[in-house]
């Protein structure tokens, strides 16, 4: 799941799924959900939880082995991905055995400061503080509330019984302590979480491993999370 803006496509993370897809050894199936503002929320997470439901259902056509469901997204699909695993755990569907969240932004209250990170990391690192509400304007305008867990995952008060998860998060990144948080309540409420910081590395790190090799760790990382 990419991120929904206009930073994001089918086409600029079609380079991260195929390196996904050639570590794991796994199939990734890369969703292209309705957008808003022209898609209402909660319009891209019923897309998005259709695929999951759809692989399932009629994974055979994929020659899925039945076995590792897992979803996976960077940034604002981080956000999708966590609320899509969460909706499963919700209306009794188990099949999804993992969930992988790259920098996720799991709180989309821009109006309060709560996370030392978006001070340290407010300027200068590529994404920026002051940035993160016009980026999501569209979403919110649309209908999403932050205080919704379905909008604001980080909000949900029950984390217990969700799939394991990898939280990765990048030292020099505005959104790194909510994603770290989010990995500490799941832990806290009995949920498998292995929480990853890259150091030196901001938001998006992730989609530059093409022209900075070290951050093609964080595939194998992945990789060795989903085999454990």
């Amino acid at each position: 799941m990419r991120c929904p803006l206009s930073l994001g496509s089918l086409e600029t993370h079609d380079h991260v799924a195929r390196s996904l897809a050639r570590e794991t050894g796994l199939k990734v199936v890369s969703v292209g959900y309705r957008l808003a503002p022209e898609a209402a929320f909660p319009a891209g997470l019923d897309d998005c939880h259709a695929v999951v439901r759809w692989v399932a259902e009629e994974g055979e056509s994929l020659a899925w082995d039945g076995i590792t469901l897992a979803v996976a997204g960077d940034s604002s699909g981080g956000n999708f991905a966590a609320a899509v695993a969460a909706r499963a755990h919700d209306e009794g569907f188990g099949a999804i055995t993992h969930q992988i969240l790259y920098y996720p932004s799991l709180d989309l209250d821009f109006d309060v400061d709560r996370y030392a990170s978006l001070r340290e990391n407010a300027r200068g690192y590529g994404l920026e503080t002051a940035g993160l509400k016009p980026f999501n304007a569209f979403y919110l305008d649309s209908g999403a509330d932050p205080a919704d867990p379905r909008v604001s995952p980080i909000k949900r008060e029950d984390l217990s019984g969700l799939p394991p998860a990898l939280v990765v998060t990048a030292e020099f990144d505005p959104l790194r302590d909510e994603g770290e948080l989010y990995g500490r309540r799941l832990r806290e409420a009995g949920a498998e979480a292995t929480v990853s910081r890259y150091d030196g590395a901001g938001h998006g790190f992730v989609q530059h491993f093409s022209w900075i090799p070290e951050y093609h760790a964080v595939f194998a990382e992945t990789r060795d999370f989903l085999r454990r």
